[in-house]
């Protein structure tokens, strides 16, 4: 149950996000980057149609879609976000909260960010264009980063014809930055360093790992192919923080010592995902 709450919490303040980032940033500047937001934008301009209407009515009819040619389970992971954004575009202020439009396109476009890595990491959405390219994929075999650059695609154009080119082209900065900035949370905020070690002094090195960071340390057999020597080859990953202080015990240790050391994204298990007693 708390982690129902947690998750509704967490959706309902993304969807916030997303109408800040549309009704406080890109909308007072005519920036339709794409979405049911962006063609909010394009309506309000073209039929002076309320963005709150337009969100409403685009997601009712892509949510019934999403019913008949996705499935249940697509409309169930969408239909709160769909129906909570209208709601939040409706009632926060329609205010250029950012005179300039490069620096208001800059922030509309990391807050959409934001709120769209929290929406994806809770399995949930917004509604608008990220059901299409579902709909393209399953009937038509396209892939989905295709469908959405169609679909999100569309809308930039139409802005072209709608504004004027500086608005076309803050649009197509914006859905890159977006998509930037989306990736960098998923994969980037919480890098980790995965350092591989071949040393004569192992068992000192691996003892001090042990207990002055307190990393657990995987010993890997290894063989040198031109003296065919059989050694062990320390592997060890944690945070970057603790990178230097790793550094500063392989060379009390072994200053010939050879490491490697990658940069990662994704470490999952005890010590990383779950703790279980001592790492």
């Amino acid at each position: 149950m708390l982690k129902r709450i947690r998750k509704l919490i967490y959706i309902i303040f993304a969807i916030g996000l997303i109408a800040a980032s549309v009704n406080l940033f890109l909308g007072p500047h005519s920036i339709a980057a794409g979405g049911i937001t962006g063609l909010a934008i394009i309506f309000e301009k073209l039929f002076s149609f309320d963005r709150s209407i337009t969100v409403l009515v685009a997601n009712t009819i892509i949510l019934t879609s999403a019913l008949i040619f996705l499935g249940k389970e697509a409309f169930l992971n969408s239909i709160l976000g769909a129906a909570i954004l209208p709601v939040y575009i409706q009632f926060i202020p329609k205010i250029k909260l950012v005179e300039d439009p490069m620096l208001s396109m800059l922030a509309g476009s990391v807050i959409m960010a934001i709120a769209a890595s929290i929406l994806y990491a809770n399995n949930a959405s917004s509604g608008g264009t990220s059901l299409p390219p579902l709909i393209f994929k399953k009937y038509f075999k396209l892939n989905t980063s295709i469908g959405l650059l169609i679909s999100d695609g569309a809308i930039v154009v139409l802005s072209l014809i709608v504004f004027n080119t500086d608005a076309f082209f803050y649009a197509i900065f914006s859905i890159t930055i977006t998509a930037a900035v989306m990736g960098y949370i998923e994969s980037g905020v919480r890098r980790r360093k995965m350092v591989y070690i071949i040393s004569d002094k192992n068992e000192a090195i691996t003892s001090d790992i042990l207990t002055k960071l307190e990393r657990g340390v995987t010993l890997v057999p290894v063989m040198g192919a031109y003296k065919r020597e059989e050694k062990e080859m320390i592997m060890v990953t944690m945070d970057s923080k603790n990178y230097r202080d790793l550094l500063g015990i392989v060379k009390s240790h072994d200053d010939n010592a050879f490491m490697i050391t990658e940069t990662v994204s994704q470490v999952h298990g005890q010590g990383f995902t779950y703790n279980s007693g001592s790492v």
